[in-house]
């Protein structure tokens, strides 16, 4: 599995626009992105903290072909929307272990 990480540093004055406009992108240019497992978007905990976004792809070339598709480019494709402007970091990582406890 690869995983991408984005921490998005969000203005305290526009994170309920931010949620808004961001959740609305994901359920409308993510669905059926090849390779594409899940993807979240996670609220800090704390103020001063920022915003983690990940990713779930089978591969890094099933990634690498997303930022070549369409659905990012529609995913990326208004840069006035609450958060486009914001500092942010994009990591990558290959999974190593995945531990599961039943409850």
């Amino acid at each position: 599995m690869y995983v991408i990480t984005t921490r998005i540093d969000v203005p305290a004055d526009t994170t309920e626009a931010f949620e808004k406009v961001f959740v609305e992108s994901m359920r409308s240019t993510l669905d059926g992105v090849p390779g594409l497992n899940r993807t979240t978007l996670m609220r800090p905990a704390a103020d001063g903290l920022p915003y983690v976004s990940t990713m779930e792809f089978d591969s890094k070339e099933d990634f690498l072909a997303w930022l070549r598709s369409d659905s990012f480019k529609a995913s990326h494709s208004d840069d006035q929307a609450p958060g486009m402007q914001a500092p942010s970091a994009v990591e990558q990582h290959t999974l190593i272990e995945d531990i599961v406890f039943e409850k």
